[in-house]
C-alpha cells in the first residue's frame, strides 16, 4: 500500500471513529418479540459504526460487530400463567393491570441487581454517551443516567397513550384517546370517556401512590450506590424521570390514530422489518406457489403457544379449517395428529417471509403490534383474537379502519372464527383498505431505521435535545386549568362581597345614627 493509500485510511478510520458513540441499550423482558425489537435497535445503531453494550435476557443468534452483550437470563424470568390460553379462557388471570405491572416492576428489579448488571456498573471506566431502555409500566431504569451522566431515551414497544406520553409530555385528554388496556377507539361514547377518565385517574394514582415507592426503594438499593461511588452528586430518581430526552415509539399513524405528539416523540413503527425478505424454505415456497385459493397464516405470536388451546378447541380448529379450500399455514410448538391436508404445521415460522408471499390471502392473529405491523406492511387482512395487554385495542383500530376483524377467545371460537374467514375472503374491501394503509405506511420521507439512528445521535449530540422539550411537562396541572386562577378569582369575588356588606352596613349604620338625632 502506497504511502498516500495509508494517509487516507488513517483519516478515514478517525473520522468514522470520531462519529462512533458508546450506547447502553436496556432490554430486559424476556420475550421474543421485545428481543426482536431490541436487536432491531442494535443492528441499526451498530450497522452507523457505534459502540452498543445491550443487556438482554435472549441472546442474539448472530451478532453485529462492536455489540456485547450483557446476559441477564439467569434472573429474569417470564410468569408463564399470565401467557398460557387455556388460563386466560378459563378466567384464571384476577386484575390483568395490577398483575402485569407488579410482574413487570419485579422483572426490572431482578435485572438490575444481576450480578452482570451490577458489574457493569461497577466498573468506574465505563462510561455511555447515551441510554436506551424499554419502558414497560417503570420508570426505575431512568436511574441509569445518574451514573453515567448522560442523556436517556426511552423506547416504547406500544402505541401511544397517557401513561408512554407523561414520559415526555403532558397527559392526553382522555375524551378522545384510549388506555393501553382498553378496547375502545375514538370517537367515544360518553359512558367510554367517563371509563377512560376513570382509569387515567387511577392509574395515575396508582402511579404517585404505591410504584413509585418501589421504584425509589431499587433506585436507592441498586443503582444510587454507583453514583456515589463514582463521586456524582445523587439526584432523586423524580428529576431524573424529569431529563428524558426522547420517547422512540414503535408506532405509525397508519396502525394507530392520529394523536398529538410533542417534538420529542418518535414513531418508528416498521424499523425492525427486513429491507429485503428472507427468502422461504423451498418446501414452503412450493407449498404456498401451488396453493390455488391462496393461504390463511394463523399465528398466536411469539409469547402465546398454539399448544396451550384446551383439547377441544384444536379440535373444533382443525375441523374448521378442513372445511376451507384455502391453505393453512398454523404456527404451532407440536405437530398435530390427523390434519386436515389443507392444514400444515410449522413450529416456528418466518412471518414477514409468509406475509410478503404473493398468495397470504388472510392473517389470523393475536393482535400484538408486531404482527399488526408486518401485517400493515405487507398489506395481508387480519382477524384478531386478542389476548391480553395491547392487543384489544390493536385489534379495534384494525376493525375501526377496516381491514381487521375481531373473533372473541372462547370455547367457540371455531365457528365464530370461520364467519369471520368466509366474510373476508368474500369481500374485497378488507384487502383495499389493507392496501391502502400500507401505502401510508411506506409513504415516509425515510426508512424508520435510519430515523431511529438519525434521532439517537441528535440526543447525543445536542447534549440532551433539550429543545425538543414541551413546557407543558413540567407545567403543574393546576396551572393547565388555572385552577390558581379561580382561587384567586374566587378570593376577589369573596372580598367584594365582604366589601360590598361592609360598606352597606356603614351607610345603614350612619343613616340610623343621623335619623336617631333628628328625632332628638
Amino acid at each position: 500500500m502506497s504511502k498516500w493509500a495509508l494517509v487516507l485510511v488513517s483519516v478515514l478510520s478517525s473520522v468514522y471513529l470520531s462519529n462512533a458513540y458508546k450506547i447502553l441499550v436496556i432490554f430486559p423482558l424476556p420475550g421474543k418479540s421485545h428481543s426482536i425489537l431490541a436487536e432491531g435497535v442494535v443492528n441499526h445503531l451498530s450497522r452507523a459504526g457505534h459502540e452498543i453494550t445491550y443487556v438482554t435476557s435472549i441472546i442474539p443468534d448472530k451478532l453485529q460487530n462492536g455489540v456485547t452483550i450483557v446476559d441477564v437470563s439467569s434472573s429474569v424470568k417470564l410468569e408463564t400463567k399470565m401467557l398460557n390460553i387455556k388460563s386466560i379462557m378459563n378466567n384464571e388471570i384476577e386484575n390483568e393491570f395490577l398483575t402485569s405491572m407488579n410482574m413487570f416492576m419485579e422483572m426490572s428489579k431482578k435485572a438490575i441487581s444481576n450480578e452482570k448488571i451490577q458489574e457493569l456498573l461497577s466498573d468506574k471506566s465505563q462510561q455511555f454517551d447515551v441510554i436506551i431502555a424499554e419502558w414497560m409500566l417503570n420508570e426505575v431504569y431512568a436511574g441509569f443516567a445518574g451514573i453515567y451522566n448522560c442523556p436517556f431515551i426511552w423506547f416504547s414497544t406500544v402505541e401511544p397513550h397517557w401513561m408512554v406520553l407523561q414520559l415526555v409530555d403532558e397527559m392526553p385528554n382522555p375524551s378522545y384517546t384510549s388506555n393501553i388496556m382498553s378496547a375502545t377507539v375514538p370517537p367515544l361514547s360518553f359512558p367510554q370517556r367517563i371509563t377512560e377518565l376513570g382509569v387515567q385517574i387511577m392509574g395515575k394514582l396508582f402511579q404517585n401512590w404505591y410504584v413509585s415507592g418501589i421504584e425509589n426503594k431499587i433506585y436507592e438499593t441498586y443503582l444510587a450506590p454507583h453514583i456515589r461511588a463514582r463521586g456524582y452528586t445523587m439526584p432523586p430518581l423524580e428529576l431524573l424521570k424529569q431529563n428524558v430526552s426522547l420517547v422512540l415509539s414503535n408506532s405509525h399513524v397508519s396502525m394507530g390514530v392520529a394523536t398529538r405528539l410533542p417534538p420529542n416523540f418518535i414513531p418508528v413503527g416498521g424499523y425492525h422489518i427486513d429491507a429485503v425478505v428472507k427468502p422461504l424454505s423451498e418446501d414452503l415456497r412450493k407449498l404456498m406457489d401451488n396453493a390455488k385459493h391462496g393461504v390463511i397464516y394463523f399465528s398466536m405470536g411469539s409469547n402465546l403457544r398454539s399448544q396451550h388451546f384446551p383439547i377441544e378447541v384444536k379440535q373444533e380448529l382443525l375441523n374448521m379449517f378442513g372445511e376451507l379450500k384455502q391453505t393453512v399455514l398454523w404456527k404451532f410448538e407440536e405437530d398435530l395428529p390427523n390434519r386436515p391436508d389443507n392444514v400444515h404445521i410449522l413450529k416456528w415460522a418466518p412471518q414477514q417471509s409468509i406475509l410478503a408471499h404473493n398468495n397470504c390471502v388472510l392473517f389470523i392473529t393475536h393482535g400484538g403490534l408486531l404482527s399488526t405491523t408486518e401485517s400493515i406492511h405487507f398489506g395481508v387482512p387480519t382477524i384478531g383474537i386478542p389476548v391480553f395487554g395491547d392487543q384489544y385495542v390493536n385489534v379495534a383500530r384494525g376493525v375501526r379502519k377496516g381491514y381487521a376483524k375481531k373473533v372473541d377467545l372462547s370455547y367457540s371460537m371455531a365457528k365464530n372464527l370461520k364467519v369471520a374467514i368466509q366474510e373476508m375472503i368474500n369481500d374485497s374491501s378488507f384487502t383495499k383498505k389493507v392496501k391502502e394503509l400500507s401505502f401510508i405506511y411506506h409513504h415516509r420521507t425515510t426508512h424508520p431505521g435510519k430515523e431511529l439512528v438519525h434521532w439517537v445521535e441528535h440526543v447525543i449530540k445536542t447534549g440532551g435535545a433539550l429543545h425538543l422539550r414541551s413546557p407543558a411537562f413540567l407545567t403543574p396541572w393546576y396551572q393547565k386549568v388555572y385552577l390558581d386562577l379561580a382561587i384567586v378569582l374566587l378570593v376577589l369575588i369573596i372580598a367584594i362581597k365582604y366589601l360590598f356588606r361592609y360598606i352597606c352596613s356603614t351607610i345603614r349604620n350612619k343613616r340610623s345614627t343621623s335619623s336617631k338625632k333628628k328625632q332628638k
